[in-house]
């Protein structure tokens, strides 16, 4: 029989679905980024920033709240693992935007929109499922299309690293091509690490 939780320990839901909102807004950043001119992308990875300053105090908001709560509504490792990989999702994508900047990169190769509009995607259904953590309904399929979107991630990164090393580009605009690409993939990894965990706080709720 499971406790009734009291208004104390509900924060984390709501500042669960705040750290998931707030990683919906690094993805419309990204989007931004793609059909940005050269001269707003440094506009763009200013908010991008603030946004990962944000993602920060989120996650700093949850983990303080974890060493005071008594009683916690699950698993407290389970509430450090999430909400660390949220966290990871914010700090992927904003090194993405500050490498593009940085290397000034004139040109994103084809497949680098792919690889966006899978996060985006994902970002999507992590800030839908992140309310269901209460009563953990309507998680399963959650779960499962994030998977999916990793491995969707995992054949696009794949092709990117093909077309990067197809003798297009010089040695060393592939080393910063090949760094921006490697830091989108680690965000969908990141993503998948979001939905194992629900899936075992799931699991263990059940």
């Amino acid at each position: 029989m499971r406790f009734r939780l009291t208004p104390r320990e509900t924060s984390f839901y709501d500042m669960f679905a705040a750290s998931a909102d707030n990683i919906v807004t690094g993805s419309k950043l990204l989007m931004e980024l793609l059909g940005a001119d050269t001269s707003a992308r440094a506009e763009i990875a200013e908010r991008m920033r603030a946004a990962e300053h944000a993602g920060d105090d989120a996650t700093h908001a949850i983990f303080h709240q974890l060493n005071s709560s008594f009683i916690t509504p699950f698993d407290r490792e389970d509430i450090y693992s999430l909400a660390s990989s949220l966290d990871d999702i914010m700090d992927f994508m904003e090194e993405a935007v500050d490498l593009v900047v940085l290397y000034n990169v004139e040109e994103l190769p084809k497949g680098v929109e792919q690889q966006i509009e899978v996060l985006a995607r994902a970002a999507d259904l992590t800030a839908e499922a992140m309310p269901h953590l209460r009563t953990m309904d309507n998680l399963t399929e959650y779960w499962i299309e994030v998977n999916r979107l990793e491995n969707q991630a995992d054949q696009i990164h794949r092709k990117l690293l093909a077309h990067l090393f197809n003798g297009k580009y010089d040695a060393i605009e592939v080393l910063k091509l090949k760094q921006i690409v490697d830091v989108l993939e680690e965000a969908a990894d990141a993503f998948e690490h979001v939905a194992n965990t629900v899936e075992t706080i799931a699991v263990k709720e059940s």
